[in-house]
């Protein structure tokens, strides 16, 4: 069973930074594809980070230069690297994993939210002004 645990959120000032954690089991991590996600309320769930076919990360432009999306595949854990944080980053996030299919033409689905099968609780990350 697919299991994604995520931890790390919490409170910081405008600037901070702050690293989230989403642990993976229940699978083989080379078989999936990852991605990061996130939901402000009243909003709709929206992409962070996702990693390509060969695992390099593509990422909103809202967070490009400031969130870096790196993997541990011995340990299973995905990681978030928030820096220059903004108010606007207030979210819950989330990571989400979707199976790798190893045929002719597959692409991982990156920041495709809707391909995307599986999902943690999520982690609170709040910016103060």
């Amino acid at each position: 069973q697919v299991q994604l645990m995520e931890s790390g959120g919490g409170s910081v000032q405008a600037g901070g930074s702050l690293r989230l954690s989403c642990a993976a089991s229940g699978y083989t991590y080379r078989d999936y594809c990852m991605g990061w996600f996130r939901q402000a309320p009243g909003k709709e769930r929206e992409a962070v980070a996702g990693s390509d076919s060969d695992g390099t990360p593509t990422y909103a432009d809202s967070v490009k230069g400031r969130f870096t999306s790196s993997a541990d595949n011995a340990e299973n854990t995905l990681y978030l690297q928030m820096n220059s944080l903004k108010p606007e980053d207030t979210a819950m996030y989330y990571c989400a994993a979707a199976r790798r299919q190893y045929r002719r033409g597959f692409r991982c689905p990156g920041l495709r939210r809707d391909e995307y099968n599986y999902w943690g609780q999520g982690t609170q990350v709040t910016v103060s002004s």
